[in-house]
Formats: structure tokens, sequence, C-alpha cells
């Protein structure tokens, strides 16, 4: 069942925080971002119909959401797993392993970009920069960077996450 974006609600608190920007911004376009952020660490995720409902609490295209939610890898249009594995490519990172450290996961977790592990408890992301050049190569799991990785060193990790 589809469900309209009218008919969607935050809870509250967010909807409060939310109508507080609004408020403070020189255009609801303006507050879109941190729209879209309420809405996924409510929700989990960013679902079409979600994306509908930030269209229309910013005043926006639809298109301008998917193109925000596209191009940002913090923004999520699938259920991520439990422990959203996303592993920087950028030159800095691949030029110190990253490709190593990306054959580590996909063998360990059994799943290739863009992929959720069956349990749901894991899903991987090849990204193309996580903003951690000098600390390369950057994993990110969920909201916590770890730096400086090596293959043994994710498997370690990965493990402690079992």
């Amino acid at each position: 069942m589809t469900v309209s974006s009218s008919t969607l609600k935050l809870a509250p608190e967010a909807e409060a925080r939310i109508d507080d920007l609004q408020r403070r911004y020189p255009t609801k376009a303006a507050t879109l971002l941190p729209v879209l952020w309420e809405i996924q660490t409510q929700v989990g995720w960013l679902p079409q119909e979600w994306m509908a409902y930030a269209a229309a609490r910013c005043e926006v295209p639809v298109s301008k959401v998917l193109g925000v939610v596209s191009f940002y890898t913090m923004f999520h249009q699938e259920q991520p797993g439990r422990h959203h594995v996303q592993v920087c490519r950028n030159i800095s990172c691949t030029m110190l392993g990253a490709e190593a450290i990306l054959a580590c996961v996909r063998e360990k977790l059994g799943v290739t970009n863009g992929g959720r592990t069956a349990d749901g408890k894991f899903s991987l992301e090849e990204v193309e920069c996580l903003a951690g050049c000098s600390w390369g190569p950057v994993v990110q799991i969920n909201r916590t960077y770890h730096e400086n990785m090596t293959p043994e060193k994710t498997a370690q990790l990965l493990d402690s996450l079992e």
C-alpha cells in the first residue's frame, strides 16, 4: 500500500525541530538536509513516500530530493544492515590499500557493493570519499570512523560486531 506523503508524520520532537529550523532559514528548501536526516533517524532509511514528504515539507520537487539523497552517502534509499559498512575507495584510500579491505569485507560478509547479509546484520557500500584522506584507508560503520585500516584490523572489527 502506498502512503500519501500528507499522512506521514515524524515524532512530535522531530516536527518541532523542523518547524524551528524552517522559521530561522530564509527558505524551506534550505532545510532539506536536516529534514532528510530527521526522517532517516526515525525511519532508518528514506523510502519514496518519505522523500515525497520531505519534498512537500521543504517546498522542492521530488527530483531535488532524489538528487540530494543519491549524492550524499549518509542517506540510504534502501534499508541498510544494522551495521552499515562503508569503505572509502577514493584515490588516497585506494593507494593505501582500500581494495584489499574491500576484498576482506566482501569475503567475510559474503556480500558485494550494495548488498546486505541474509540476517540483515551487515550491509556494504563502497563510497567515493569519507573525507579521511590523511588517515586512510578509512572504513565507516554506521556513524563511527575507523582509520588507518588494514585487512586484518577490518576482519577483527567485523568479528567484534558479530
